[in-house]
């Protein structure tokens, strides 16, 4: 019997208590790796269920504007593959909060992806999510990532037809991630209307946990979702947030009060109470 892992533990213990994960992501080394490692800790404190951590990339073609500059500036910073897997060892000396990388290909080919999985495995890194890799494409990554015992987690959009989403589920560990729109990363005004139709469909096919994201950036949009996904993605309001504070003061605060105030409204929406006005 396999070894349950740190992603499957969790979204055990929100199922038991009647909670949707929330998942932010952010750009490792925006603005540096060192702020970086200590918005983990204080998303953790403020209710982040797991963390994604973005791989800087050069062509970030699925990412809106503000990914993309968030990307541009951990690059810039000199967030490596390496230093990366750096930062989450040492972070592994504080918390055991579930942490995906989230990237493109081009840097785990280049990286090696057997060196990857072990180097990664070894770090603590819980799974991966290849934006550019579609399952039928997978097997170089998925087989040392399978014996590492990093779950391998898979896209599906809302143009992907029931059987292909039915043997992606089935290739996927981990969870599904949902994107909620066609396009690129970015806040959206609101949720898209079929997306509640969507997440149903799938739900009937898999028993992996289900989590959507892209262009989700308000309390109130994710509260929304949280009534019928298993888990909420945020990314570009959170990095439109570190563009705007930088390393300054100001940082930690910021993102960790929208943290806070997406994590309380989606407890609150689950359990059928009225929201609160965001701030």
């Amino acid at each position: 019997m396999a070894t349950q892992g740190r992603i499957e533990r969790k979204f055990q213990e929100l199922r038991a208590r009647g909670e949707a994960a929330l998942i932010p992501f952010i750009v490792a080394g925006d603005p540096d790796l060192r702020h970086s490692a200590m918005l983990v800790t204080e998303m953790e404190a403020r209710g982040a269920d797991l963390i994604e951590l973005g791989v800087p990339f050069s062509d970030p073609m699925a990412d809106g504007p503000a990914n993309q500059r968030a990307l541009a500036r951990g690059l810039a910073a000199g967030a490596s593959l390496s230093a990366i897997l750096g930062m989450v060892g040492e972070l592994r000396q504080q918390t055991e909060i579930p942490i995906i990388l989230f990237g493109y290909f081009n840097p785990y080919f280049r990286y090696g992806c057997d060196r990857l999985c072990a180097d990664a495995a070894q770090a603590g890194v819980d799974g991966l999510l290849v934006v550019d890799m579609p399952p039928e494409e997978s097997a170089e990554l998925a087989q040392p990532a399978r014996a590492a015992g990093i779950d391998l987690i898979y896209l599906l959009a809302p143009t992907t037809p029931p059987e292909r989403s039915r043997a992606i589920a089935n290739s996927a560990s981990g969870f599904l991630y949902y994107v909620s729109v066609t396009g690129v990363t970015g806040a959206r005004a609101q949720v898209g209307a079929d997306v509640e139709h969507h997440v149903r469909e799938l739900s009937a096919i898999t028993t992996l946990p289900i989590g959507v994201g892209f262009g989700i950036s308000t309390p109130e949009q994710a509260a929304q979702v949280a009534v019928y996904a298993d888990a909420v993605v945020v990314g570009s309001a959170l990095s439109l947030l570190i563009e705007t504070h930088g390393g300054s003061d100001r940082l930690l605060p910021a993102v960790g009060a929208l943290v806070g105030a997406m994590k309380q409204a989606m407890r609150a929406a689950r359990r059928g109470q009225p929201q609160a006005a965001s701030a």
